[in-house]
């Protein structure tokens, strides 16, 4: 069964999603990647956050960049990604959209956050017919890498992280055990 959820997401939300659920998302999601995502949490650091005009309570964020030819996923284990986790969590976003697993202490900062974070499959096409509208948010500077804001319907995942498990707990290396 797919569970159909919107975002922004509610903290009950959160608490009725486990690991291995299959999800659709619609609603304003924000993307941001290895340029985006650090900065992206030098403004909350700095409380410059709201001066920005970006809210990200209930927030979703998907690890990419948006080029002409679509998204989709980047790793989201790569340092400048996996890093700003656990502070954007913080912030109020409550799912991180990427592939690829995650270290055991991001597992344990997303439970203590009460966030999640869900795999996309790695397909372009089927991702961009499922996006509405497009624009930038923040950091135009950084083309594709910017941090956009996407109306999107139905938009897939697994959800791969919640309270405290990880779908690739298995998997060995240290990500989710």
């Amino acid at each position: 069964m797919i569970k159909h959820i919107t975002a922004p997401i509610a903290d009950e939300t959160v608490d009725g999603l486990a690991v291995g659920d299959r999800i659709e998302i619609s609603g304003f999601i924000f993307t941001g990647r290895d340029a985006a995502l650090p900065k992206l949490v030098a403004l909350i650091k700095s409380g410059e956050l709201e001066k920005a005009g970006i809210d990200l309570n209930g927030g979703v964020i998907f690890h990419t960049a948006v080029s002409p030819a679509g998204v989709g996923p980047t790793s989201s284990n790569k340092l400048e990604i996996e890093g700003s986790i656990s502070e954007l969590s913080k912030a109020g976003i409550k799912l991180h959209l990427g592939k690829g697993a995650l270290h055991e202490s991001t597992v344990r900062a997303l439970d203590e956050r009460r966030s999640l974070y869900a795999v996309m499959p790695p397909v372009t096409a089927l991702l961009q017919s499922k996006i509405k509208s497009v624009k930038i948010a923040a950091f135009p500077e950084e083309g594709m890498e910017a941090l956009h804001l996407l109306e999107v319907a139905g938009f897939p995942a697994v959800i791969a992280a919640a309270h405290g498990k990880s779908l690739y707990a298995n998997a060995g290396g240290g990500n989710g055990k």
